[in-house]
């Protein structure tokens, strides 16, 4: 199946990128659905599903709304109004969708999942959509704590690299060129963006004028489309360097930073490839916890580290300026 998305230079002059953690909560969600082939994704799924099983977010208001694959709701990808948007700014975009919106995208998605798990929370969202968005977004909020939080620093820089790369390109290629590369899928052909192998099919008289292109971590291996009139079309693309997100970082600068920090902090650091408790870290390293916790403290208020509860536990994370410093 093709479909096309005709321009005018107006809506080439319109197309514009945006980092949007909402896109990156409903295709990592996707991710865990689909496990067995999400290959790039096998570290993260691995830290990550325990905890979101412990927490019944499987079986919650995002499973009920995001299948695996298909058609998933358009009101949990709001139009950002900026580049950078915050988790904030769009789960208060989604609690303010019209009711008219979400009964529209709930009888889409019955039209696939008529039967399946999840009814009844589309029934309460249907009959009191307000009152049912704050719940979903409650849990998004939880989500993004357990499963996106302790690795947003690194999510967030392969994302705004992506964005930064692609607008360089614009500037010195023009925009269709750059719409060529986004996907194996997606070329331009003679004024309209053409996507082949797609779902549903997509078309400028269903949506409003421009372009918002969304770079993904976790869209791959496909894209994703959001097409709601009067907003502009939205495509969400596995961004440049996404299979990078999970390997561990080198540590060929450790004996320099260790001669700055100590190496009982650079060692924690290190050991912070994937985001750990002060009791994992105190049994790793050869460390007491208290040691450890004092060292955190010291680490996190350096910006070094980021703390995020996982139910009773608390999850160390190390930030993008750790990661610079120890890189080789």
């Amino acid at each position: 199946m093709e479909s096309g998305l005709t321009f005018s230079a107006a809506d080439l002059a319109q197309t514009r990128f945006a980092v949007s953690p909402m896109w990156e909560v409903v295709t990592s969600f996707r991710v865990l659905a689909r496990r067995p082939d999400s290959v790039p994704h096998q570290r993260w799924i691995a830290q990550v599903r325990p905890r979101i099983v412990r927490a019944g977010i499987d079986r919650g208001w995002l499973a009920a709304l995001v299948p695996a694959r298909g058609y998933l709701v358009d009101f949990l990808n709001p139009t950002p109004a900026g580049p950078f948007p915050t988790l904030d700014a769009e789960l208060d975009a989604i609690r303010r969708t019209p009711a008219e919106r979400v009964r529209s995208d709930l009888d889409m998605l019955a039209k696939e999942r008529e039967g399946e798990r999840g009814a009844g929370r589309a029934r309460l969202l249907r009959d009191d959509p307000a009152a049912a968005l704050v719940k979903v977004t409650d849990e998004i909020e939880t989500y993004w704590e357990l499963a996106l939080a302790p690795y947003w620093a690194r999510v967030q820089q392969v994302l705004e690299a992506d964005v930064f790369h692609r607008a360089r390109q614009v500037a010195e290629h023009g925009s269709a060129r750059v719409l060529s590369e986004l996907h194996e899928t997606v070329r331009w052909d003679d004024g309209t963006l053409r996507l082949v192998r797609r779902h549903c099919s997509i078309s400028r008289d269903q949506v409003g004028s421009g372009l918002l292109l969304v770079p993904s971590v976790f869209a791959w291996p496909r894209v994703l489309t959001r097409s709601v009139h009067p907003d502009p079309p939205q495509l969400g693309y596995p961004a440049r360097g996404f299979g990078a997100v999970w390997e561990p970082r080198t540590t060929d600068a450790v004996e320099a930073v260790a001669a700055v920090l100590g190496r009982s902090r650079t060692l924690l650091l290190s050991e912070l490839d994937t985001p750990a408790s002060t009791t994992r870290l105190a049994a790793h390293c050869g460390l007491s916890a208290a040691g450890v916790s004092q060292h955190l403290i010291a680490l996190r208020n350096a910006g070094l580290v980021t703390a995020h509860r996982s139910g009773r536990s608390v999850l160390y994370a190390r930030t993008a300026l750790a990661d610079r410093l120890l890189d080789p």
